[in-house]
């Protein structure tokens, strides 16, 4: 009898911890503008946030069951818009996808719409969202984290992938996208001293980019295995310039208030 009751086990530590995608992304040869196809599931804690229509908006990253981050310039409306869950090609009808709504909006209370600096927002959900091998949170950066430069991480969304002649191509596949994260002092030459904040990291400027649409999904790191959310898609070009770092809201900056405003809520 003991036995039969070993894989309820494995599965509820397994789903306990946040970071270890039970499909393995491919991250080998990765180059969203400029990146690639993911493998479906292998993102768990991506969603897509969605009208009621279907059209993708913005991203976002599953921290727990019942919470997830996102941009703050996303502006996300409670028991509107949608929050879809386990998502990898938009133009499926057959995926085993999650559709929940969002009961509460914190966005970071020193957020500004002029600069873009503290561009969070949690969502709590409506009801508890139900963790499958293709559903599964991400670890949060932890504040004391240093990644040094250079160091490649990963971003997903569902954003715009190339210009031509002014117009945008949206994919209706999940793209990823490996880039390198880049020194904060680096970050201010290229955007002004002014405009890079303690609360911002800058990863790219190497041939790929996150662009419109991929706002508020997550930059994630791997280290022995699990990965860390340390940033949220924030600004960046209006074109997407592949030669330019995007800028994503630095998550162990804000780790803190995240950590409290769950705590509280």
């Amino acid at each position: 009898p003991a036995l039969l009751w070993w894989p309820l086990l494995w599965v509820s530590v397994f789903f306990r911890s946040c970071g270890v995608p039970a499909i393995k992304p491919q991250t080998i040869g990765s180059k969203i503008v400029n990146g690639q196809n993911a493998i479906s599931g292998s993102w768990p804690w991506q969603v897509s946030l969605q009208l009621p229509s279907g059209f993708h908006f913005c991203g976002g990253s599953l921290i727990n069951q019942n919470w997830v981050l996102t941009a703050a310039h996303c502006a996300v409306v409670v028991g509107y818009h949608r929050v879809i869950f386990g998502e990898h090609n938009h133009g499926s009808s057959v995926e085993p996808i999650q559709v929940k709504l969002v009961s509460k909006v914190i966005t970071h209370p020193l957020y500004s719409r002029a600069t873009f600096n503290n561009d969070i927002a949690l969502l709590k959900l409506s009801s508890p969202v139900t963790l499958t091998p293709r559903i599964s949170p991400v670890c949060l950066a932890p504040s004391t984290i240093n990644i040094l430069p250079g160091t490649r991480c990963f971003t997903t969304g569902w954003g715009r992938t190339r210009i031509t002649t002014h117009l945008f191509t949206v994919p209706l596949i999940l793209q990823q996208t490996g880039v390198p994260i880049i020194s904060p002092a680096v970050c201010r030459q290229i955007w002004g001293q002014s405009t890079i904040t303690d609360a911002m990291i800058c990863a790219g400027a190497s041939g790929s980019s996150s662009c419109q649409g991929d706002s508020g999904g997550p930059l994630v790191c791997e280290r022995s295995g699990v990965w860390s959310l340390v940033g949220s898609v924030s600004w960046g070009r209006n074109t997407c310039d592949t030669r330019f770092p995007a800028v994503y809201a630095r998550i162990s900056q804000l780790r803190s208030w995240i950590d409290r405003t769950i705590a509280s809520n």
